[in-house]
């Protein structure tokens, strides 16, 4: 009878003392140190962004980083100029200096000869060319419907301004991958809407659009992914907002003057 009894007691007190062994192993789990201060991050100047000396120099970014907000983070701006813009355009400047055929050549000459046989060559080149325009073709206070020429002709070519937009966006999120999309002016003068992977452009050979563009849009994770995450469709329904018509117009009108 001394043995039951006993054997319950050490149950009873086993079950006692269980609850408080888990709220030890608990707060063990819970209580992980804190970092003890917050990584800072510092936001430069566009200004401030300079290229190594060659042929070509970083195009002046024509507003702050901030200035894109909300359709583009001051983040992702400054990432994306600073960093990426800059390495294409110190890559591009080292290839030309070793390559004599290619001094003093326009970027867009230089893109004409890119048809793959240097990939370097190609991806640099396309690197600063597509930057280039990208940053000009958006704008602060922007966005709406272009107008005058370029809105009679977008009506000519697509039927209307939304259609346009509907087909460029879906060219832009059907993109797979890394690439761009794009306004171009082909060689009868029709406006068409065209992508392509990676770093290339309709200015390059063998392209299935070839022309002159006017408008391009970049998506590369790294232009949205720090806003966005996966959701490219947001991001590009948002670029809308921001793009400079005046300067796709004027783009235009050089575009026709040089046939």
């Amino acid at each position: 009878m001394k043995s039951k009894i006993l054997s319950v007691i050490l149950c009873l007190s086993f079950i006692m003392l269980l609850p408080s062994c888990k709220r030890k192993k608990l707060t063990e789990v819970v209580e992980v140190p804190l970092p003890s201060a917050e990584e800072k991050i510092t936001i430069g100047q566009p200004d401030d962004v300079t290229a190594n000396d060659g042929e070509f120099s970083l195009v002046k970014l024509p507003y702050e980083y901030n200035a894109l907000s909300p359709s583009i983070d001051i983040l992702t701006m400054e990432m994306h100029y600073s960093k990426h813009y800059l390495t294409y355009t110190n890559n591009l400047n080292k290839l030309v200096a070793e390559d004599p055929t290619l001094v003093d050549l326009p970027i867009e000459d230089i893109l004409k000869k890119c048809d793959g046989s240097n990939a370097d060559l190609k991806n640099n080149a396309g690197g600063y060319y597509n930057h280039s325009l990208f940053w000009e073709g958006m704008s602060p206070k922007s966005g709406g419907q272009p107008k005058d020429t370029l809105a009679t002709l977008i009506s000519r070519d697509f039927g209307s301004f939304e259609v346009f937009k509907t087909q460029f966006a879906d060219a832009a999120d059907k993109q797979f991958g890394s690439g761009w999309t794009w306004l171009v002016v082909d060689k009868s003068g029709k406006l068409q809407v065209a992508s392509t992977p990676n770093q290339d452009n309709p200015l390059m050979p063998k392209q299935i659009v070839s022309g002159t563009p006017i408008l391009n849009l970049d998506v590369w994770e790294h232009a949205y992914y720090l806003d966005y995450q996966y959701k490219r469709k947001k991001y590009i329904d948002n670029f809308f907002k921001i793009i400079n018509w005046k300067k796709v117009s004027e783009r235009y009108e050089e575009a026709v003057t040089k046939k």
